[in-house]
This record gives C-alpha cells, sequence and structure tokens, in this order.
C-alpha cells in the first residue's frame, strides 16, 4: 500500500467514525486545495454522497473566482451548501483597513461561531440553485475541518477529535491522547468537536492526491501566463500571489520540494502577528 493510499485510508475511517458518533455534523469548505481534496475524500467515504451539509464562510472579500467556483461544483455534485456570514460587522464597515486580525476576528472567528451555534444568519443553496435564508437553525455539534499539522503551527496542536467547550473555545492544553489509532470519541455534554481527516497529510500529499485523483481544484492554484499563481488562498485584500510558472500540479510538486519558505507567507495577516492563527484558533477559528 502506497503512502497515498494510507492517508486516504485513514481520512475515510476518519469520517465514517465522527459520522457514527456524533449527530449535527457539518463540514467547512473553504474552496482551497485541502478543504477541496477533504471534499472528494468524504464522497469516497459515503459512496459519492455527503451527508452532512458543507459550510463556507463567506467575508464579502473572496476573490471572485472562487465563489464562482463554490457553487458551480455544488450545484454539479448535489451538494447541501450552507453559506454564513457577520452580516452586522459588514454593515458597520468592518475591513482589513482596521486590522487584519480584528477583520479576521469579525468576519472569520466571529462568523463562523454564529454560523455554528445558529445565532447567525445562514443561507442554504436550495433544489433551485438559489441561496435561501434558514429559519431558526440549529446548532451544529460537530464539524469536520481541512487542517493539516505541517501548515501552522498552532495546527500540529490538534488532535484528529479535537474537542472545544460550548463557545468553541480551544483550550490547547486540554486535548486527549491518540495513540496507535485509539481516538476518544465519548465527551461531555456540551463538548463542541472539531474533526480533522487531514491531519498528518502534508502540502505535497496534498497536491499528489490531486494529481492521481485528477480532482477538479480552482485555477487560482495555477499559472495563467503571468508567471505567478496562488499558493495559498483566502480573502483577496490579505492574499498574495508568488512568482511561480507552474501550470500542473506535477510541477507544483517539483517546486515544493525545492522550496523551504512557508505555505503561509503570502497571508497577510500571519504577517501582521506571528502567533495570529493560535490566536485566532483559540477563539473558535477553523
Amino acid at each position: 500500500m502506497s503512502q497515498l493510499d494510507q492517508l486516504e485510508e485513514q481520512s475515510v475511517y476518519i469520517f465514517r467514525e465522527a459520522f457514527r458518533h456524533f449527530d449535527d455534523l457539518c463540514m467547512l469548505w473553504s474552496i482551497g486545495k485541502d478543504s477541496t481534496v477533504l471534499l472528494w475524500l468524504a464522497r469516497k467515504a459515503f459512496f459519492g454522497h455527503v451527508p452532512f451539509p458543507l459550510v463556507h464562510i463567506d467575508t464579502s472579500y473572496k476573490i471572485p473566482s472562487m465563489i464562482e467556483y463554490r457553487d458551480h461544483l455544488a450545484r454539479e455534485w448535489g451538494l447541501t451548501m450552507v453559506v454564513g456570514q457577520n452580516r452586522q460587522a459588514l454593515a458597520e464597515g468592518m475591513n482589513h483597513t482596521r486590522g487584519r486580525m480584528t477583520c479576521c476576528g469579525a468576519l472569520k472567528t466571529d462568523a463562523l461561531r454564529q454560523t455554528l451555534d445558529g445565532t447567525g444568519p445562514r443561507m442554504r443553496m436550495g433544489q433551485d440553485g438559489e441561496y435561501h435564508e434558514e429559519e431558526n437553525p440549529a446548532p451544529y455539534t460537530g464539524v469536520i475541518v481541512g487542517a493539516r499539522a505541517d501548515e501552522e503551527g498552532s495546527r500540529s496542536k490538534e488532535r484528529y477529535f479535537s474537542p472545544r467547550n460550548e463557545h468553541s473555545d480551544w483550550d490547547v492544553a486540554d486535548q486527549p491522547p491518540e495513540f496507535w489509532n485509539q481516538f476518544k470519541t465519548d465527551f461531555a455534554p456540551g463538548t463542541h468537536l472539531r474533526i480533522h481527516p487531514l491531519l498528518d497529510w502534508t502540502e505535497v500529499n496534498i497536491w499528489e492526491y490531486i494529481e492521481r485523483e485528477q480532482i477538479p481544484i480552482i485555477d487560482l492554484y495555477f499559472d495563467k501566463g503571468t508567471g505567478k499563481r496562488y499558493r495559498s488562498i483566502g480573502c483577496e485584500p490579505c492574499t498574495g500571489s508568488i512568482e511561480s510558472p507552474a501550470t500542473t500540479p506535477r510541477e507544483i510538486i517539483t517546486e515544493l520540494r525545492a522550496t523551504n519558505i512557508p505555505e503561509r507567507a503570502g497571508r497577510a495577516q500571519d504577517q501582521e502577528d506571528t502567533y495570529a492563527m493560535e490566536k485566532l484558533r483559540r477563539e473558535g477559528y477553523m
């Protein structure tokens, strides 16, 4: 069995364990390479069907083609698509010029928490392919996330089944041990769960899998004749492209094996604060 086969098998197992043990699950889909691989694995785990909603937190500052790609794939694959947004913060003019950590906190962390606990607005894609407001949204008690331990320091402190309190706050020092594929799935009432099927994958593994499976990834990751592409994608004002002529997954893999530049080097919020991601994640960010 190849390394990719082992990683795939482990991720599928985590998906099925989560679905078996937890009710009211959802899965975060950021439209990036990791969460799209996660979506592909979910379809494999459940034989072409994804039995829980996909949640996307829309800051309103995403690169426009990300939204087009999201809705096209959701319609093509018959996904249950839910979109959350911190409308109050947007109405009050929240944006990156107020400080990138402040903006991320309001438009990502707060929006995610409100979407998960049902206190914020949710839009659900209907059978007509259009979004409609959900009435009386119920909370999601478990969230499947495409975090990888190698991407950024705070993610390496996660577990496959990572508990949060009822407010989605993360106590980094209070995480259950996970040895020999033995996972804790019995938690006290009120515990909110983050589930990480990609935790042991690397960036190279992700691209090797995209290449092998021919996953229809968004084309922002590839050079379109400008000599630039995105290595990591997010909000347009805070995400920079990199110098790269790569137009295929194989060319990206070759580049990655020769670089020592961090994956999130183009993400502006990480430059503003060395511990930005851990601070956001402690407060409930994905």
